[in-house]
């Protein structure tokens, strides 16, 4: 029995059991994507959920310690090629295995430092956590569907950058509350959080459509291997924002909003048809 393969498989194990247990929509996405791409994407998401809920969990405990050590480690095992913390073993792996960036890794762990203290997200900040905590999740995920095909990820870096921040903006604007009422933190330039109202609010959606609408050219571009599983991401948040448009500033500051079961597969089945019909 090969026991160094059998460890990498159960680390790779590991991060799946990660992003089912803190994602069922990230894991029905994941689930739609090609067979082979699935432990790679998991490895991902594992890496960076166990990094996010440093800064965002353990409020009892040096924080700032642990993700320096996290960071530490990180590197340690992007160099040896082995780690004993089985996420990061995944992820060493996934990372050696389709050439992942080391910027990507860099900007991320960034992001995550900046998290640490309360900030003034002033454009350039904004756009900077943006891309280090966001789009540099959808750049690595990337390299994994593109599968060594430099010119197809050049051509895809754009929309996937503006894909992420899609996302990350919608969950900015979903989770205003919590974000300032639990770690205080206004992540938008420029708005304060007693005044924000519904001029405020249009704004923000403007600039979220916008990155939507130059992601989704390139879902179309995509390997059909990886297609639908982005797809139906693509799907899931802009449902999301939707809901969220539709209602007043003062609903967003008084519940979270979230897509239902019942709604979630509902979108699942409506992104499998237009994909086997080549709508997408």
């Amino acid at each position: 029995m090969d026991h160094v393969k059998l460890f990498t498989d159960t680390s790779l194990a590991c991060s799946k059991l990660i992003t089912g247990r803190y994602s069922t929509s990230f894991t029905l996405g994941i689930r739609t994507l090609d067979q082979s791409l699935h432990l790679p994407v998991y490895a991902v998401y594992g890496f960076v959920r166990w990094a996010d809920e440093i800064v965002d969990t353990f409020h009892e405990h040096d924080k700032a310690a642990l993700l320096a050590d996290f960071r530490r480690q990180t590197y340690e095992a992007l160099e040896s090629g082995l780690s004993l913390n089985p996420v990061l073993h995944a992820f060493q792996a996934v990372v050696r295995e389709y050439g992942i960036d080391r910027e990507f890794i860099d900007a991320f762990l960034h992001s995550m430092e900046l998290d640490l203290e309360d900030q003034n997200y002033h454009p350039d900040l904004y756009n900077e956590y943006i891309y280090g905590s966001a789009e540099v999740v959808g750049l690595m995920c990337l390299r994994i569907f593109c599968q060594g095909d430099d010119a197809l990820f050049e051509r895809l870096r754009e929309p996937a950058r503006r894909l992420g921040a899609a996302f990350q903006k919608v969950n900015f604007l979903r989770d205003i509350r919590s974000d300032y009422e639990d770690r205080g933190r206004v992540y938008f330039p420029g708005v304060v959080y007693q005044r924000f109202n519904d001029a405020t609010k249009r704004e923000i959606e403007a600039d979220i459509k916008a990155d939507f609408d130059a992601a989704y050219a390139g879902i179309l571009q995509l390997p059909r291997s990886a297609r639908l599983g982005v797809y139906l991401a693509y799907v899931y948040y802009l449902k999301l924002f939707y809901k969220i448009r539709q209602l007043p500033a003062a609903r967003i500051l008084g519940e979270r909003v979230r897509v239902p079961d019942n709604t979630k597969l509902l979108l699942l089945l409506g992104s499998y048809f237009r994909y086997r019909l080549a709508r997408i």
